[in-house]
């Protein structure tokens, strides 16, 4: 992390420098109203924000609580734990937690070394980054879905351990910045910042964790990601194999968790990429057959026909 910016962060808050003196009570009135457990936006954002971001207090314990926001934390330097709906997460340096509005949270008191950054993002902040990620299918444009709903998000946190990629490192950092010194328009460098964040996330779901209570999520996560990965040829007898389950059970769960049987999620996928390569090269349309995986042609005009109401020609046409 640049070093300006992390100086920045490590510098002691008022709140920090109480605690230190042995005052090891929470002022709750900076996050919360009477009585409640819920840390409230307007307390923090104030009027007309979206989005804001603050180093999270160390050297105390911050007791289960909710919030009225989606949270975002980014581990800058060290590690912290976390207590999300009663399991432990322990967040290091370059990984990131989403956390529902639906959660109960707890944090263990952070050294400090330990900096973490966490957003406190309005659902409506979103609306652009969802434009940006398009309607594909994936576990963070559910979340984030989700969260507009706000108790109906059935994923409590997502746990990206992508300390490794730095394009990933860089955009959070960048918005990082620019919420801090608060550049001229920023909500829309902001919004596009986090779209192109997402962009990059989407395309990291073999770094991603949902936690033990959310398995039909973590499988999910896997099975787009291997047929992503493998649908010109891979099979569900492959898939099983990753997994080492059994083949039928598996059949079963993927028919359960998305509607439809392996075959038919492999299909959408060779169509959906036929009609990307349909629209960004020359490739003849009995090319674009085999290079999805169909050695019959006819048999792919049928099927492209029937998924977009149009022959794959006059879809290039249209387009």
């Amino acid at each position: 992390m640049n070093s300006t910016l992390l100086d920045k962060l490590k510098t002691l808050k008022e709140e920090e420098k109480e605690i230190l003196k042995g005052n090891n009570v929470i002022n709750l009135n900076l996050y919360m109203s009477p009585s409640s457990n819920i840390v409230d936006s307007n307390k923090i954002l104030g009027q007309n924000k979206l989005i804001y971001v603050q180093a999270h207090t160390r050297f105390i314990h911050f007791s289960k609580h909710g919030h009225n926001y989606v949270e975002f934390v980014y581990m800058c330097q060290g590690h912290t734990f976390h207590i999300v709906d009663d399991e432990v997460i322990e967040l290091k340096a370059g990984e990131l937690l989403f956390l529902s509005q639906s959660v109960m949270h707890e944090v263990f008191p952070a050294d400090f070394e330990d900096i973490a950054v966490n957003f406190i993002i309005l659902p409506e902040f979103f609306d652009y980054t969802l434009k940006m990620i398009g309607s594909e299918k994936s576990l963070l444009r559910n979340f984030i879905v989700g969260c507009h709903k706000k108790n109906n998000n059935h994923v409590s946190y997502l746990h990206y351990k992508v300390s490794d990629v730095l394009p990933i490192q860089n955009l959070v950092e960048n918005l990082i910045w620019n919420i801090l010194i608060e550049k001229q328009s920023k909500r829309s460098i902001n919004q596009i910042t986090m779209g192109l964040l997402f962009l990059q996330l989407m395309n990291f779901t073999d770094k991603l964790y949902v936690g033990k209570t959310n398995f039909e999520e973590e499988l999910m996560i896997k099975l787009l990601s291997f047929i992503e990965e493998n649908y010109k040829e891979g099979s569900l007898t492959d898939f099983a194999n990753i997994l080492h389950c059994d083949l039928h059970w598996l059949s079963r769960m993927i028919k359960k968790i998305t509607g439809k049987t392996f075959t038919q999620l492999k299909q959408i996928k060779r169509l959906d990429q036929a009609a990307y390569l349909l629209t960004t090269t020359n490739l003849t349309v009995s090319d674009i057959s085999y290079a999805v995986g169909y050695s019959n042609v006819g048999y792919f005009h049928r099927i492209f026909q029937k998924r977009f109401s149009t022959s794959p020609n006059d879809y290039r046409k249209c387009k």
